[in-house]
Parts: structure tokens; C-alpha cells; sequence
């Protein structure tokens, strides 16, 4: 099923206006007041009322575009995660979040952005919540190597995120570290007191990866009882805002292994056809340097191709730990890189 065509900010912080937002439920409540016979066309389409009209496929792609991939179907990926029973699970962040009763995920989110921002799961009440306020919880995750944001750790990336919020927000709690689950998150609270809304972020970092859970309700203590819930999840052991850098059953994640000395052969992709998108690409390589698998966060299926025949001709110098040799994971830009926006100086304990 192709996933809502849809994209969330970077960081999950959501800067929309509360102006604009009341704006936007008036007009949905306009058009739900709008007669029948204005949303069926008379001469076909998918909303014709003409029986004889042909209707349009569904659960496929008309247009194959840039998406993810990968090389097997074996290797778990970030966008992996299911919803199953209530829990959502997430193989490739070793991460089980059990959901109450009374929440469900309704809708998948979209496919990875260029810069690696996942919607990994989107939370809502069930038609069983008797709560008489109700909220969402947005699972996310930002890809450290692809950050439009050159910040080293999940840490520095919410501090950023702080000094970047809209002057309609106030900060309600600055970055602080927090525990739940027996590890180390970063939290951060924010609202918009115009919509009397409120945002409570948790953030940890996964594989290079900031995983965070974002909170949204204008019932602070409804959220509270849901950042409780999460001391009941499971995470790896290597979760935390400064750390995460994988190893032990994953391999080691290194920003920009692939240059430098410890490329030892090389061949360039042949591209058959012209394109300016950005293709971001995480790869592992095993112990004795080859590439055993690819995951493209996006691409086109030709680019896809011709990427995979030139990466697996790539050599690496093997990486040591402790003397022996480990698998690791790490990220190439093809295509036309992104422009990075400038990390501000700041004080990485919270103000």
C-alpha cells in the first residue's frame, strides 16, 4: 500500500502558526458543509458517480518516484517498525514500545526524507479512549549522517532544535537529561500558548540515529501518564543523547568511513540518465571490508541500480576494535548534496 504523501519537519518540532492552524480547521469544516453533489463529478474518475467511468488502480504507484530500497530483504531497516498487538517494534533500534489499551496506529507515515528523517510510527486514541482530551505520539528518527544540521549527537541536535524554534512557541522546559526505561533521554518541552498546546519530546540516540518521542496534547497531564508508560519499553543497551554509536550485535557506526585511506578500491556509478536529487545511502561493510548491504533512504529505482553495481566493487581497509576485525555501518551522498545549515555555538549541558 503506497504510503500518505506527506513530510514532517526535520526534527518533529511543529512551527505552524496558530493563526494559520484555526484558519485550516475552518476551512475543513467549510467544506465538510459543502452540498454532495459538488464532490462527485459527472464525467468519471475515482469520485464519479458515472458506473460505466474507469477507476483508478489502488495499492500501487502510478509514478515510481524516489523511495527507499535496499539490497536483500533480509537486513533490517529504520522504517522496519511495526505496530502488532499494541506494540510497536523495531528490530533495526532493537526498540519495543508497548501502547495502552486505548491508543492504535491508524496510518503509516512517509517514506525517509533526503536528509534521513523517518516518521517511524504515529500514535492516536482509539475509538475506546474515554479520556475527554485527546493527544498524539509521534516515534521519529533523524539520521546523524544526513542531518541538515551537522550536530554530533542527539544532544546537540534538540539544543539546536531549541534555538530554532518560532517566536509563537515558548520553551516550558530547556533540554535536560532525563531517565526512563534504565537509560538516558534528552527532554524537551515546549508549547504554543496561543493554541494551548503543548509538545513533550524524549530523545535517545540509536545507531547514529536520534530516536525521539514526541508528545502533543493540550492536557500536560495526559502526557505525563504517557512519558511514564515508556519506562515499560525495551531499548539496547547503547542507547543514550551522547552515545548510540552501535557495535556488540550491530555493527559500529562511523560517519564518513567511506573516503579517505580507508577506501582501498573504488568504481564510480554510470548513470544513464541526468538527475539533480540527492540519493543518501547507508551501507555495512563486513569484516574483510566488502559491502554486504545497501539501503537507499531515496533514490530512483535506475539510481538504485547503478549505485549497488558500483558499491559492490568497493573495497574497505577492515575496521579494528580491540585488535579484531568488525562490521560497520556508514553513509555516502550521491547525487547533489543538500545545503547544510550552520550549527550555532551552544552549551551542550542545557541552559
Amino acid at each position: 500500500m503506497p504510503r500518505p504523501a506527506f513530510s514532517l519537519p526535520e526534527s518533529g518540532v511543529l512551527n505552524m502558526p496558530a493563526k494559520f492552524s484555526r484558519s485550516l480547521v475552518i476551512l475543513a469544516l467549510s467544506m465538510s458543509l459543502l452540498p454532495l453533489a459538488w464532490s462527485t463529478p459527472q464525467s468519471g474518475g475515482d469520485f464519479s458517480n458515472n458506473p460505466e467511468a474507469k477507476k483508478l488502480p489502488t495499492g500501487v504507484l502510478l509514478v515510481k518516484g524516489a523511495w527507499s530500497s535496499a539490497s536483500d530483504s533480509v537486513t533490517s531497516l529504520p522504517e522496519g517498525g511495526r505496530v502488532a498487538k499494541n506494540v510497536y517494534s523495531n528490530p533495526y533500534f532493537g526498540l519495543t514500545y508497548a501502547l495502552s489499551s486505548d491508543w492504535t496506529e491508524k496510518y503509516t507515515g512517509p517514506p525517509p526524507s533526503d536528509s534521513g528523517y523517518y516518521v517511524l510510527a504515529q500514535i492516536r486514541p482509539a475509538d475506546t479512549f474515554k479520556g475527554t482530551i485527546r493527544g498524539s505520539i509521534l516515534i521519529a528518527a533523524q539520521d546523524l549522517f544526513f542531518t541538515f544540521t551537522p550536530a554530533r549527537n542527539a544532544l546537540e541536535l534538540i539544543n539546536h532544535n531549541k534555538g530554532k524554534l518560532n517566536a509563537e512557541y515558548m520553551v516550558e522546559q530547556p533540554p535536560t537529561l532525563v531517565t526512563t526505561a534504565n537509560h538516558s533521554f534528552v527532554r524537551f518541552d515546549y508549547g504554543a500558548p496561543v493554541a494551548e498546546l503543548h509538545w513533550h519530546v524524549l530523545a535517545t540516540q540509536i545507531r547514529c540515529h536520534m530516536v525521539q518521542f514526541v508528545f502533543a496534547s493540550r492536557d500536560t497531564k495526559l502526557m505525563e501518564s504517557l512519558i511514564q508508560g515508556m519506562d515499560k519499553m525495551s531499548l539496547p543497551d547503547e542507547a543514550g543523547p551522547i552515545s548510540g554509536r552501535g557495535g556488540g550485535d550491530v555493527p559500529v557506526c562511523i560517519k564518513d568511513y567511506a573516503s579517505g585511506e580507508n577506501v582501498m578500491e573504488r568504481v564510480d556509478p554510470v548513470f544513464a540518465e541526468r538527475r539533480f536529487n540527492p540519493v543518501p545511502v547507508r551501507i555495512i561493510i563486513d569484516k574483510e571490508g566488502k559491502v554486504k548491504h545497501i539501503h537507499f533512504l531515496s533514490a530512483f529505482p535506475d539510481q538504485a541500480k547503478a549505485i549497488t553495481d558500483a558499491l559492490s566493487q568497493w573495497r574497505f581497509r577492515p575496521y579494528l576494535r580491540d585488535g579484531k576485525p568488525v562490521e560497520v555501518e556508514t553513509g555516502i551522498m550521491f547525487g547533489r548534496p543538500p545545503r547544510l545549515a550552520t550549527l550555532p555555538s551552544i552549551n551542550a549541558e542545557s541552559e
